[in-house]
């Protein structure tokens, strides 16, 4: 297995153990346009969520009531279901390209 897919995958795969660090990580040490195109790829979807959870945030501490509150919170586990699995997706794909 190419070194390359094993990184970009791992730019993916760390939604689960660092986050946001290891795509910028990798994106500044590796020199392979491919593989910095996965780490910023990666990293978009690693932020989207934190940026939900500021829209969160702003809805909960301005908002008066409850049916907002909830369907901002449902809103967000979503978010944060749909990037999970995307990135799972993206990773067992770069994996998996011949």
């Amino acid at each position: 297995m190419e070194t390359r897919k094993i990184i970009s995958s791992i730019a993916y795969f760390s939604i689960f153990f660092a986050g946001f660090i290891i795509p910028i990580v990798i994106y500044f040490i590796t020199d392979d346009r491919e593989v910095q195109h996965h780490a910023k790829k990666a990293l978009v979807s690693h932020v989207l969520p934190f940026a939900s959870l500021i829209l969160f945030l702003v809805l909960f501490f301005g908002s008066s009531t409850f049916g907002s509150i909830i369907l901002a919170s449902v809103l967000c586990a979503v978010l944060y279901l749909a990037v999970m699995i995307y990135n799972v997706i993206q990773g067992i794909r770069v994996l998996m390209d011949r």
